[in-house]
């Protein structure tokens, strides 16, 4: 019969083995491919989120003001739809790119670390993690392209909200703000013979109070800035993904080398 002293050694020893279990795998953790993972969900998410009702508000205020005839912004239309669907595209295959890395990072993980005995390093798996390498390294030189794409609405939304800014400002001390005009047509988004085309004066403050423009000004802006996070994210993949690949291709040449 065991005594108190034995029952209090063998409890407290299978307490450090249970501290040892979970301290073992939370080595095994991939915390950078999880930061990763969580900022792209989170990026693409506010990217295609924002963006897909932005170009909504758009197209809106538009054809309100500036492009009445139909035909006029028949193509632009067109291409904003296409967008869209190419926002659903995006949304679903980083769901499943980001679940993908996030796996394979806490197999490299297992692997470089050596936690878990069933984890060696193949050709294969040298081979999978090198692809991941290049796939990730040209979907982030995409994105800084879409990073740098977003920003162009905000530039234009920008130009607008301040020109009505200044048409509010008493500072500014303006005579006739009817001469004070923004004519989307110079941007190249509607043909030149769209009507009106542009606004002038009291039409644009109008514009710029309506709840449309609010929107997708400051949805823009959110959609730039998810974007920018993507990139982030994307960088934090490349650089996991290439130490990962790195010390794997070196411990096969251990492997090979404690062989002989």
């Amino acid at each position: 019969m065991e005594t108190p002293s034995e029952e209090n050694q063998v409890q407290s020893q299978d307490k450090r083995g249970c501290f040892e279990c979970c301290i073992k795998c939370l080595g095994g953790v991939p915390y950078a491919s999880l930061v990763a993972t969580i900022l792209c969900f989170s990026g693409v998410a506010l990217f295609c989120g924002c963006g897909h009702v932005a170009l909504t508000g758009t197209v809106t205020i538009l054809e309100t003001h500036f492009s009445k005839v139909t035909s006029d912004h028949a193509m632009l239309t067109d291409v904003i739809q296409l967008m869209q669907y190419v926002i659903y595209g995006i949304a679903s295959f980083f769901f499943l790119y980001g679940i993908i890395l996030l796996a394979e990072g806490f197999y490299t993980t297992s692997a470089v670390k050596e936690l878990h005995s069933e984890f060696k390093t193949t050709i294969c798996g040298r081979c999978i993690s090198g692809m991941f390498v290049f796939l990730t390294y040209i979907l982030g030189v995409a994105w800084l392209g879409v990073f740098g794409f977003s920003a162009v609405p905000v530039f234009l939304f920008y130009n607008m909200w301040s020109t009505c800014a200044t048409m509010r400002s008493p500072m500014a001390n303006l005579t006739n703000i009817d001469n004070i005009c923004v004519d989307v047509r110079q941007y190249g988004i509607i043909p030149w013979n769209a009507t009106p085309g542009k606004a002038c004066g009291s039409t644009l403050g109008d514009i710029c109070n309506t709840s449309e423009f609010y929107l997708s000004y400051h949805l823009y802006i959110v959609a730039c800035a998810g974007a920018g996070a993507t990139v982030i994210a994307l960088l934090i993949y490349m650089m996991a993904t290439t130490y990962n690949f790195a010390v794997l291709k070196f411990k096969s040449r251990e492997d090979c080398c404690t062989k002989f």
